[in-house]
């Protein structure tokens, strides 16, 4: 699958100050699939290994940190000549290993011209080091998030019609084929963008093929917990992920302790989100008290919301049947809001921004706040159908003048009295 994340990865080879790579992101988003791709296409050969999986490879870090001692075992053990330049090294679980961690400063600093990409969760790297110091300064990262919408259209072999929605984002003129667009945006919400659940999807066109995938996935996660948490911190941790869907599902979806279980407080459960956070499993919206720059000074830390990062996780959660969104069920009309939230909140994320949400008082809210790519605050309002009527926007654009407002709904594109209108499935053109 082609993922937008090759393009950095290019670049990082072309850098004359380049440092080794760590590639962050969520179980099964992709990591190791894509290194390998890269440095198949990009390098005259590849090594790899799996710390997790290998004692023998973690061994050899734990003699000394001689960077090329190391490259000479790495050698043996794979049976390649790993040449300067040439050979892409990828360090796979990077995390299972603290001593492997910890080597990449020596290559930095003593051993550049070695091309080296490790992979692994950003909670395993950022809890498994009680002896060895994290390479702070003497790396550089990256973050892989599940296939966005795009993704998923060069996935599907529907390129053009990528290419389209983004010539109608940039000139606000409306897509002749937007139905059809619409259309594929529903059957990703179902899927969402782990690779192996658009594979399924793929090979079976099936929906249950893809829920069971889903299902492993979200198993894996579970077993990720058992991993590296104690018995008791895996017991909230859990607590708090398996809230996610109902946190989702009241009407103002502002996270609630009280909803993890009765009596629950912001101390026993702080740590588990940000666990969940940053092994990227979840997205944390916190409120902004005022749409001024910057954002983060008027960030409010106690009132926040939670998503899920992948959509098409979430609705196996909540174990969505796929007719309730491919022929819009009426039942299911008063949850179809929530779902697309967590489908911008994803692909803002994706985009590199940092979303907030504005509320006023508790008299209006607007779903998201982001600083755009010129330093602009922008609010953008989301809608799950074609019904665009919001005082809560029109409140935000009268106090605070932005220089232009976005609302993401099921209408078509165009551009009104300053506010953009972008449909579901071009949010990842913001």
């Amino acid at each position: 699958m082609k993922r937008k994340i090759v393009d950095s990865l290019k670049k990082w080879k072309g850098l004359s100050n380049r440092m080794p790579l760590i590639i962050n992101g969520a179980r099964q988003v992709g990591k190791t699939y894509t290194a390998l791709t890269f440095g198949k296409e990009d390098y005259k050969n590849t090594v790899y290994f799996n710390l997790e999986d290998s004692t023998e490879v973690s061994n050899i870090f734990e003699r000394d940190l001689n960077p090329e001692r190391i490259i000479k075992e790495l050698s043996a053990k794979s049976g390649q000549t790993i040449l300067r330049g040439d050979t892409l090294i990828i360090l796979d679980e990077i995390q299972a290993c603290e001593r492997a961690l910890t080597s990449l400063k020596y290559f930095c600093e003593n051993a550049p011209g070695y091309h080296i990409i490790a992979a692994g969760s950003l909670l395993g790297v950022a809890i498994n080091r009680e002896k060895y110091s994290f390479p702070v300064g003497k790396v550089n990262m990256i973050t892989l998030y599940p296939l966005d919408f795009e993704e998923y259209l060069w996935a599907m072999d529907k390129g053009q019609m990528a290419e389209l929605i983004r010539s109608s984002f940039d000139c606000n003129e409306p897509l002749s084929i937007h139905e059809t667009a619409i259309d594929f945006y529903k059957s990703y919400m179902l899927t969402g963008g782990m690779p192996q659940a658009v594979l399924e999807y793929l090979r079976e066109e099936d929906y249950n093929f893809v829920t069971a995938a889903q299902k492993n996935i979200n198993d894996a996660y579970i077993a990720d917990m058992a991993k590296y948490a104690t018995p008791n911190e895996t017991t909230k941790i859990m607590a708090a992920f398996n809230s996610v869907p109902a946190q989702l599902a009241k009407d103002n979806r502002k996270f609630q302790y009280k909803v993890i279980k009765s009596g629950a407080r912001a101390y026993e459960y702080e740590t588990p989100l940000d666990w969940l956070k940053a092994s990227r499993v979840i997205i944390k919206c916190n409120k902004v008290k005022e749409g001024k720059m910057p954002l983060s000074e008027y960030s409010d830390s106690d009132s926040f919301k939670v998503y899920m990062t992948d959509i098409g996780l979430l609705c196996s959660k909540f174990g969505i049947h796929p007719n309730a969104i491919l022929v819009d069920m009426p039942s299911f009309e008063g949850f179809k809001g929530a779902l697309a939230e967590n489908y911008v909140a994803s692909a803002l994320v994706t985009n590199g921004y940092t979303p907030y949400y504005w509320e006023s008082q508790g008299k209006a809210e607007v779903d998201f706040v982001i600083q755009d790519r010129e330093g602009n605050i922008i609010p953008i309002e989301v809608k799950s159908s074609d019904n665009v009527r919001s005082k809560s926007l029109n409140q935000y654009i009268a106090k605070y003048e932005p220089k232009y407002s976005i609302r993401v709904s099921a209408k078509n594109f165009g551009l009104e009295n300053g506010i953009k209108s972008v449909p579901l499935y071009a949010v990842f053109c913001i």
